[in-house]
């Protein structure tokens, strides 16, 4: 889940307002929403807090990380990633944890190259989840962790690259693929029963000049109802699969700004986060009736 990009033709189209997905760094990916109604946020410098009156205030400064995650107790969960730099072209990381009441701790020190035992789509339950292996025709295994630290194989499949993932407070897993220029989104459920709930997320192919065609769609969250939303910034739109498989739009942006993930609260706004020109991030409430506001 990780790029590096090239950058002048990439900063010449987003000037235009070509690009879908801001070029100068791989984007957040995720907004989480904890029982208080605080929304939680990365602009990959800082996380941000938006609360229930609108008032916004960074409550973690100097990190760099794409995802987010809340536990039961409220604790919020993050990483800061960074790369050495092509002398050692070498990645390194820790995983943080803001507290309720305001303090910021590591969860673990930093360590070389990127996760392999930690993830940030967790349940109620606090199990963690993610992918392991894919692409060049090898099988993908999808792993689950329990509380009390033990891994296992919950599903076993030629996806191809399992690009992001949600769980639903049960257990209910959801993961978005990309083989074959195609992005598939798959239901994995408690049971173990796996299907392909929608196909070609991605209608439209992104040119591999500006970036690869593997981030045509972004993050992934979860509905009540047994379905998901995905974040299609190829096509400038949050797309919602429904139960059924049923596709339709749930969202759209405006150029030059772009979704990348979100979140549906409690009370039944969405809350989406979009990236525009280089550097540049924003969060859209849009209330169940439709009334609107951004955080920029």
């Amino acid at each position: 889940m990780h790029c590096r990009t090239r950058l002048p033709l990439a900063l010449a189209l987003l000037s235009l307002g070509a690009l879908a997905v801001p070029a100068a760094a791989h984007p957040a990916a995720s907004v989480v929403v904890d029982a208080k109604g605080n929304a939680y946020y990365s602009d990959l410098e800082k996380v941000w807090r938006v609360a229930p009156d609108g008032r916004k205030q960074v409550v973690v400064s100097g990190v760099h990380t794409h995802e987010l995650s809340l536990d039961s107790a409220g604790n919020l969960y993050g990483e800061h990633l960074w790369y050495e730099g092509e002398t050692t072209d070498k990645w390194g990381h820790y995983v943080w944890r803001l507290s309720p009441a305001g303090r910021v701790d590591r969860v673990y020190e930093a360590r070389e190259g990127f996760r392999t035992d930690w993830s940030f789509v967790t349940d109620a339950s606090g199990r963690m989840y993610w992918a392991e292996g894919g692409g060049g025709g090898a099988a993908t295994k999808i792993r689950r962790k329990s509380v009390a630290a033990q891994i296992d194989t919950i599903a076993t499949g030629a996806f191809g690259e399992v690009r992001w993932m949600a769980v639903a407070p049960a257990g209910t897993l959801f993961f978005t693929t990309f083989a074959d220029d195609r992005h598939d989104l798959y239901r994995l459920t408690p049971a173990g029963k796996l299907s392909r709930l929608a196909s070609d997320l991605a209608g439209r192919k992104l040119s591999d000049l500006v970036f690869s065609a593997r981030h045509a769609t972004f993050g992934v969250f979860v509905d009540r109802r047994g379905g998901a939303y995905v974040a299609v910034p190829a096509e400038r739109v949050v797309k919602h699969v429904a139960a059924d498989g049923t596709v339709t739009i749930a969202v759209r942006s405006r150029p030059p700004w772009s979704p990348t993930g979100g979140a549906l609260s409690a009370d039944g706004a969405l809350w989406i986060l979009e990236g525009g020109l280089p550097g540049a991030t924003r969060l859209r409430r849009i209330a169940p009736g439709g009334a609107e506001r951004v955080y920029d």
